[in-house]
């Protein structure tokens, strides 16, 4: 049944984005069992929810837990899962205990992938889990990431980007098939937000995630608070900052981020050039 939904959904596309579906389902169907690296982000969930149409209960997502993953993703991630019945199993993950991770590099994402792909590895091999697979796009191969490194010394397999989906082809198979994360946001980690070399603690990712989370409550959908060690510059959206701008709100907001320790709050007058759903 399950099988036949998902050829329904991939009726409506494009001939195009309909081949790179079926490749897609072709990498998959071969898998004996698999364990998907799975954060709530539309192309982990996007993977997870097919893999499991395809697959059923021999494909489970594994999503790693830290305290570089915000409460409200993590949140969000499991009731993703639940209302799709999607196999989902949290992994405590140790980045932080890691000073090549800590210490915040340029490549710092290459220690926080490798951490959660040996863990995985582990559970697979205990439990004779075939296959390893995240949710890297055929866009993210074109950029230089860090990540990708630590992927390949796991063997761990990435089918979007080999069916040569894009960020956008994975948001229209989402859309087409009736998944709400369609339309998220990206969400980096928290550690994204730390300049780089300041040291990741749990205190820092602790203050930007309390920091974000009072900007999303005066209703801004895409938040980045960056912290430069003692003060904070705040960024949302291009289409957001213009009501940012309010001398008023600025100052409520500076209050706010002070009661979090920082010792100054800046607002990015352009407005995050990242923001959108890439």
């Amino acid at each position: 049944m399950e099988c036949f939904l998902v050829l329904i959904f991939i009726r409506s596309v494009s001939p195009h984005l309909k081949a790179k579906y079926q490749k897609l389902e072709d990498l998959i169907r071969p898998w004996p069992s698999a364990l998907v690296a799975y954060s709530g982000g539309v192309d982990s969930a996007f993977l997870l929810w097919t893999a499991h149409q395809i697959l059923g209960p021999k494909v489970t997502g594994i999503l790693g837990d830290s305290p570089s993953l915000p409460r409200s993703e993590h949140s969000a991630a499991l009731a993703f899962a639940q209302k799709y019945k999607l196999p989902l199993e949290v992994l405590k993950t140790q980045e932080l205990d890691d000073p090549s991770y800590a210490s915040n590099p340029p490549n710092r994402c290459y220690f926080c992938r490798s951490e959660l792909f040996q863990r995985m590895g582990e559970v697979a091999r205990l439990r004779g889990v075939a296959v390893l697979a995240y949710g890297e796009n055929f866009d993210d191969a074109q950029e230089i990431r860090p990540g990708r490194t630590a992927a390949g010394e796991f063997s761990v397999a990435a089918p979007l980007r080999d069916a040569g989906l894009t960020k956008s082809d994975v948001r229209a198979l989402a859309k087409e098939a009736g998944l709400e994360v369609a339309e998220k946001p990206a969400s980096p980690c928290l550690s994204s937000r730390l300049a780089p070399g300041l040291p990741v603690t749990p205190a820092r990712l602790a203050a930007i995630e309390k920091a974000e989370e009072a900007i999303h409550r005066h209703g801004f959908r895409i938040v980045r608070v960056r912290h430069l060690g003692e003060k904070a510059w705040v960024q949302v959206s291009p289409e957001e900052t213009p009501r940012l701008k309010d001398p008023s709100l600025q100052s409520t907001i500076t209050r706010e981020l002070l009661a979090e320790g920082f010792s100054g709050v800046d607002f990015d007058p352009k407005g995050y050039q990242g923001a959108g759903l890439r």
